[in-house]
């Protein structure tokens, strides 16, 4: 047990995401149930993942040479298979745009509610479910799915404040080398990746200092 443990504080992982990645949706379930193991707190960061990759090198899938796509293909039906989740690879709103329920995540957060139930349906609803989780009706439904009301979210989503934060989101990111979704933070070492939550309950689990590229 850490020292912070001992001391009654909870260990931090940053939780850098987007409703817009299966990645995202495909590792959500057992990233909670590994917080939950661990008496971890999460600090919910959802960042507009085009521009990160604008910045960082990444490519949207459209543009990615076609053995990359394929590859992406076979890895999703891994995935799904392994977490025992349904997941559609061409979902009827695959453009979408995920901003509001993405931005709703910090709004959420900052009402002081936790954003895991949010995220698990509205995630479900772009990879699952056939949802447009664009429109503000099917997020609203998501939000109350998750035991919230959903009208001063949407209104605090939609704001001022919350916008330049998620787009601040992005900015962190990129100066701190995150360059996809999802990526877990744990005391400054990033997880990049649904398939690296072994690793980090590996760091979890042994206490030991986070690596660095340094």
């Amino acid at each position: 047990m850490s020292q912070m443990q001992q001391a009654g504080r909870p260990r931090r992982v940053t939780y850098v995401m987007t409703l817009a990645s299966p990645w995202v949706y495909l590792g959500h379930r057992a990233f909670l149930a590994l917080a939950a193991r661990y008496g971890l707190a999460i600090e919910y960061r959802p960042v507009p993942l085009g521009d990160v990759f604008s910045e960082t090198g990444g490519l949207p899938l459209a543009k990615r040479h076609p053995a990359r796509q394929r590859y992406r293909l076979v890895e999703l039906q891994r995935w799904r298979e392994k977490r025992g989740l349904p997941l559609n690879f061409e979902p009827r709103h695959p453009r979408q745009a995920i901003t509001l329920a993405d931005r709703c995540i910090l709004a959420l957060a900052e009402a002081g509610h936790d954003p895991g139930a949010f995220v698990t349906d509205a995630s479900a609803g772009v990879w699952a479910d056939e949802r447009n989780m664009s429109d503000p009706a099917e997020v609203a439904a998501s939000l109350r799915a998750a035991g919230a009301d959903p009208q001063p979210i949407l209104t605090a989503a939609e704001g001022e404040a919350i916008t330049a934060r998620y787009a601040a989101n992005a900015a962190e990111a990129i100066g701190s080398s995150i360059f996809g979704a999802p990526t877990y933070i744990l005391d400054g070492e990033p997880f990049w990746g649904q398939d690296r939550l072994e690793l980090l309950e590996d760091a979890l689990r042994s206490g030991r200092a986070p690596y660095r590229p340094d």
